[in-house]
């Protein structure tokens, strides 16, 4: 009996404050509860130096999660990508990292491979949908398949009682100053988005051809 190929999920973050981090940990759990699929987390380089870190009072960077170059996403089967807003669009570092996959582009190698997204923003009128929308952009030059959770997380996408970030493009969460901490709520949806794409992307990768 032939066994099925592990399903390899990418979960790909820039996190400055936690925010971002903790919803990419939600994700991890809810893709790896997917049977057949490892989902690994990945941050992408800091552009910031250490002083003006210091200043930001941002906290150290996840030990436990190793930086990714451009060239190991040719390894993963679908992906999860998330960042916070800056101005309804992804933070620097994560556009940077975008930028730096020129040779990936050129070849088309990420071309139908599919891809959530997943954000943090300060407020409300901080891009909860615009910032998905302005990074459907990244995704579609290189072929990827955008993977949105439209509204089948059900009655958590319609809540009225409380904030609650994310939309029909993926999961996502308010920071505010900085001291606001994703809900149960956000990181319920962010379980369901990791376990949503992992599913879809085993659905979707190619099976192997049976033995002669």
């Amino acid at each position: 009996m032939q066994t099925m190929p592990t399903t390899k999920v990418y979960i790909v973050f820039y996190s400055l404050y936690g925010h971002v981090e903790d919803m990419a940990r939600k994700i991890q759990e809810g893709a790896n509860g997917v049977e057949g699929v490892e989902a690994t987390l990945w941050q992408v380089p800091e552009t910031l130096p250490d002083r003006v870190l210091e200043k930001m009072k941002a906290p150290d960077k996840p030990h436990d999660v190793p930086e990714i170059r451009p060239e190991q996403l040719v390894e993963a089967d679908g992906f999860l990508f998330g960042f916070p807003s800056r101005f309804g669009v992804m933070a620097a570092q994560f556009k940077a990292f975008f930028d730096a996959t020129h040779e990936l582009w050129a070849t088309q190698a990420l071309a139908g491979k599919p891809a959530g997204i997943f954000w943090s923003t300060g407020f409300h009128g901080g891009g909860q949908e615009l910032t998905a929308l302005t990074a459907v952009t990244q995704l579609a030059h290189h072929g990827m398949i955008f993977v949105p959770i439209g509204y089948t997380f059900g009655s958590g996408m319609f809540e009225m009682n409380e904030v609650k970030g994310g939309s029909s493009y993926g999961a996502g969460t308010y920071a505010a100053d900085g001291s606001r901490q994703p809900t149960e709520l956000e990181l319920q949806q962010a379980f369901y988005q990791g376990k949503y794409v992992a599913e879809l992307t085993k659905k979707l990768k190619p099976r192997p051809l049976p033995a002669q």
